[in-house]
Formats: structure tokens, sequence, C-alpha cells
């Protein structure tokens, strides 16, 4: 029972993510030094408590814990334009707090990791698709999240951003077809981001990345 609890305070401590492969019984019992039988019945208490799950020929992964509690509504409004600013709104708020954990507790290999995702995204977003540039953004936000190491806010995130994700890509399809591109603020705020997320200044990386979608919201509202 002690060895399930300390693996079950990795995902609540943030450690491991939802989604996140199970180290192997092999690693865990190296990183415990526990046997195998000890191993095996703390991930089999696991996955009776819906803390992992395992599927048919598949590793174990961490659940997300909140899936089986929440069900987001209204995804079928991915067109309403109401709908996608309270979507923004809610982004500015979840987005903002995602950063400013990850800048506070993101650990040096996170920081790495984010700022090769935000090269990667930079250079991806050149002429690429509406579609394709919706989702390097949110790949790059959801890895903010994980960084975040808190369960809650990565959790939401990932729920989130999988329900709505239709009215995330609809806002900037509408919003290029307004202004016949794609907006030139937002290359700038992921640079911003990034950049107070690097300096591990939470403040900045919140106000940044609250900025960041507040501006996409003032977009929008000039589409109605």
């Amino acid at each position: 029972m002690k060895l399930q609890y300390e693996l079950e305070r990795r995902l609540l401590d943030g450690d491991w993510v939802p989604g996140q492969p199970v180290p192997s019984e092999r690693a865990l019992m190296q990183d415990y030094g526990a046997s195998r039988g000890a191993v095996r019945e703390a991930l089999a208490g696991l996955r009776t408590t819906g803390v992992i799950e395992t599927r048919q020929g598949g590793r174990s992964r961490c659940s997300n814990l909140l899936e089986q509690l929440l069900e987001l509504p209204l995804d079928g409004r991915g067109d309403d334009i109401d709908f996608q600013l309270q979507v923004l709104e809610a982004r500015a708020i979840l987005e903002g707090e995602a950063a400013w954990f990850a800048a506070k507790r993101a650990s040096d290999e996170e920081l790495e990791r984010l700022g090769q995702e935000y090269q990667q995204m930079c250079e991806r977003n050149r002429g690429e698709s509406t579609l394709e540039k919706a989702k390097a953004d949110l790949q790059f936000h959801m890895l903010i999240a994980q960084s975040s190491h808190h369960l809650l806010v990565c959790s939401f995130s990932q729920l989130f951003y999988n329900r709505y994700f239709n009215a995330i890509y609809s806002v900037l399809s509408r919003t290029l077809s307004r202004f016949g591109r794609y907006p030139d603020g937002i290359a700038r705020q992921h640079g911003a981001i990034h950049r107070a997320l690097q300096a591990r200044d939470a403040q900045a990386a919140r106000e940044r990345a609250r900025a960041h979608i507040l501006y996409t919201y003032d977009l929008l509202k000039q589409c109605r």
C-alpha cells in the first residue's frame, strides 16, 4: 500500500500527467528499490482505483481523473460566435494560471522542451494551413499546462482543448476570413510568453498568456 500511495502521489503532484505512459515495472523497481511483486501489486491497486488504465496490448497510462466526473457541454456550437467568445474568456483564465504555475514549477528540462516546442511551432507556422496553425498553437499551450505540475490545471486543459477544438479552430478561421491574414500579433505574443517562462517570471507569464487570448477575443468581437 505504501508503494501504491507513492505512485499515486506522482500523478497528484503533477509529476505524471494524464495520458503519459507509466514507467516500466523494471524502472519502478529501480526507482523505489522494490520487488517485482510489490510493483505489480501497487499497479494493480492503481488500476482498481482508476488512477491508471491499461488497454489490451498496450502500456498502462495515467488516467485523466476529471474525465469521468466532468462533462463539458455545447461542443456542437463551435461556429456560434457568442460561444466562441465564451471559450476565449475561459482560455484567458485557464492559460494565465497555467503559465504562472509553469514559470514557478517547471524543471529546467521542461523549460528546454518548451523552448524546442516554441521554435518548432514558429517553423510549422510558416506556410501552414489555419488548421495546422491551430493544432500547433494548442500543442504549445498544452505543454505549458503539463509543465505547471498542477493536476487540475493540466487535466482540465486536456479535456477543454479536446472538447472545444472546433470552436478554437473556428475562431482562427473566422478572423482569417475577416482580416485576410493570420493575425500578426499572435506570433509576437507566443514569443513574449516563451521569454517570460524562460525567465521564470510568473507574473509576466500570466499577463502575457492572458493578453494573448484577449487579443484574439478583441479580434473576434470585430467579426460580429
